[in-house]
């Protein structure tokens, strides 16, 4: 893991990030927002919006050695992507942050800025996409695929040979059984058994799984 890091959000997925990063002995130079909101980290500052990101840019010493995570959860897996794309165009590292309470299998792909967080696991030959959350205790089990921008919340399970579309969220505590297909853009809702494959742009609530209208 980077030493140095700088993270896009205020609200209390950065206070998670946050806690990751100092239990590992790294430091947080900036905060980025497009609220104007007050920092609850002392001695870290608040910038705001694309604006305040390049001016911090351009007062920066070096980027070189520093990386970017974005700390907006839920189903805002594009706004994740775009803030990745600003800060990689800025020349930071996007590289992924694995708790170390997590367990990724060795033969499982994690891609730029996604974080495996406490007692997740992501098992054999599943692949995550870029700007992934694999929220504390979520199971992404073997041969998995993941598009980009997919959130798991904590406790939810996605059985093996699941495909997920990107920008997902599949809410805390909710079952997607083996071998289905989520669509792009959809929302499970928490504790839903999914049990049908699932087409882009759904709504799905309740045991068994439905289409919420």
């Amino acid at each position: 893991m980077s030493k140095s890091f700088v993270i896009w959000g205020c609200a209390g997925h950065a206070k998670v990030l946050a806690s990751l990063i100092e239990s590992q002995g790294g430091q947080i130079l900036a905060f980025f927002d497009n609220r104007e909101v007050s920092s609850t980290f002392l001695g870290v500052p608040v910038h705001f919006g694309e604006h305040g990101f390049d001016q911090w840019v351009k007062s920066a010493k070096s980027l070189s050695n520093l990386s970017g995570l974005v700390a907006i959860g839920g189903h805002r897996g594009a706004d994740r992507m775009k803030i990745q794309s600003i800060f990689r165009a800025a020349g930071l590292k996007l590289e992924p942050v694995i708790h170390p309470t997590a367990f990724v299998c060795n033969t499982a792909t994690i891609g730029e800025g996604s974080q495996v967080l406490a007692q997740a696991v992501v098992a054999a030959e599943s692949k995550l996409g870029d700007a992934c959350i694999i929220n504390h205790k979520a199971s992404v089990d073997h041969e998995c695929i993941l598009g980009d921008g997919v959130h798991l919340a904590p406790g939810a399970t996605i059985c093996g040979c699941v495909s997920v579309g990107d920008n997902v969220l599949i809410g805390a505590g909710s079952v997607v059984l083996p071998r289905l297909k989520i669509g792009s853009h959809s929302i499970i809702g928490a504790g839903a058994v999914v049990t049908k494959d699932v087409p882009a742009l759904s709504v799905i609530i309740g045991n068994p799984g439905r289409p919420r209208y």
